[in-house]
This record gives C-alpha cells, structure tokens and sequence, in this order.
C-alpha cells in the first residue's frame, strides 16, 4: 500500500496483522480502516489492496462483514474479526515478536560500525 522509497521496510505480508489487529481493537469499515493504518507505515494510497485484503481474509474466515445502514448516506459494510482471526493475530504477534529480537540482534552488531540515529530507528509501539 505504499510506494514512497523512503518509507521503512514492512515485514512481507505485514497489512494482515495490522488489519487483523486493529479490527481486534474495534470493527471498522474499511474508510476507518485505511486511516487507522497509517500509524502502522501505510500510507493509505491503495484503497483497492486494503478491500481485496479484507476480502481474502473474510473468505478464509478470519473476518466477517455485514452491511450496516447509514443515517448519513449509503450502507457500508462494517468488518469484525472471528476467533479464528484471534488466533492467526496471536501467531503472527509472536512471528513479529521473534522477528524483532533478531533485527535487534543485526541492528546491534551494525551498531558497532556505524552509529544510527535513533530517529532512523522506530521505537517499538507501547501499548
């Protein structure tokens, strides 16, 4: 979803955690879904790959969907994660987890070469 050479490389396949998560925090429609997305490095520029996401993830039933009437303006359908999502987020939580000790590892050793500034390197999100 994002194409900025800048931008920081993303774990292959990392929308699906973000997606699984923040539906855990919350269902969502997927207009809230892109802006929330961003704090996670997308930047919100392929509406078309979050819904072809959702859909992949809604077919192999780790989400669920329904339409849901707007008071404002057209129905939108409002997505929620299954239990069976639950337990993918949590596996793919503890990939990322085992994967960050070793980039910290790499990232240690480059260290002893050449100093980086800690902006360049994202704090690790709390919460």
């Amino acid at each position: 979803m994002t194409a900025d050479p800048a931008a920081p490389t993303l774990p292959k396949n990392f929308l699906r955690p973000c997606l699984l998560l923040l539906l855990r925090e919350q269902p969502a429609h997927g207009y809230e879904l892109l802006e929330r997305l961003r704090t996670f490095g997308f930047e919100g520029s392929d509406p078309g790959g979050l819904y072809r996401s959702l859909r992949k993830l809604e077919e192999e039933g780790l989400v669920r969907s329904a339409w849901e009437q707007s008071s404002t303006g057209p129905a939108r359908r409002i997505y929620e994660i299954t239990r069976v999502g639950m337990e993918e987020l949590h596996r793919r939580a503890k990939g990322l987890a085992e994967a960050r000790g070793t980039l910290d590892a790499f990232l240690g050793r480059y260290e002893e070469f050449v100093a980086l500034r800690r902006a360049e390197v994202p704090a690790p999100a709390s919460g």
